[in-house]
């Protein structure tokens, strides 16, 4: 990949990996709710399923979706349903009571990994990552350069967010501060639908 086009791509990343979206809405929400040290395997779980999802997109899965784009819009569809029931959670809960707060738990390593599987606009920056700069350059080696990138740059954008909300948590101290927070992060999530949804 040449100097000025992976200069391209690392514009390109930053701005969709920092920018508000389903994973960085859920991880904000959860350094806000269980603080940076439990939300550790959630960060982990987006970082590298997200970059293994880029890396089987741009060895294939991408060529699949082309040839049936049902597919895509069933998975786009499949997302928007659980991104809805994640809200719906998200708005609904609010401090833990006392004794409580052990027993919730953040989503797990695996939930997060798999979450990116029906992560809409996960998979819009994923295709469009593959198709833009994968054909330009030497094949496969585009592809692990892309996906060492995203694990990267993917990396310091959970923890930034996760930092984000962890930082909240002096100022929102009431219950009822803590419910209005994660009913402002359910609406914010449910509005990250709207530009892949529309497109539909």
């Amino acid at each position: 990949m040449s100097l000025h086009l992976l200069w391209a791509f690392l514009v390109f990343a930053v701005v969709m990996f920092f920018t508000p979206g389903p994973n960085n809405i859920m991880l904000l929400a959860s350094g806000l709710n269980f603080g940076f040290r439990r939300t550790l395997p959630h960060v982990v779980g987006v970082t590298c399923g997200y970059a293994f999802m880029i890396g089987v997109t741009g060895l294939g899965l991408g060529a699949v979706f082309a040839s049936l784009p049902w597919l895509q819009t069933t998975l786009k569809y499949a997302g928007a349903a659980y991104l809805v029931y994640l809200a719906y959670a998200i708005a609904r809960s609010g401090p833990p009571e006392p004794g409580e707060a052990e027993r919730r738990r953040p989503m797990s390593f695996i939930g997060a990994a798999l979450f990116q599987w029906v992560n809409a606009k996960g998979w819009v920056m994923a295709i469009s990552i593959i198709t833009a700069y994968a054909a330009i350059s030497a094949y496969p080696w585009n592809v692990a350069l892309q996906v060492l990138v995203s694990l990267l740059i993917g990396a310091m954008s959970s923890v930034t967010w996760v930092l984000c909300g962890t930082a909240l948590q002096p100022l929102v101290k009431s219950a009822r501060a803590v419910r209005i927070f994660n009913v402002t992060m359910a609406i914010l999530l449910l509005a990250s639908l709207y530009p892949v949804l529309a497109e539909i």
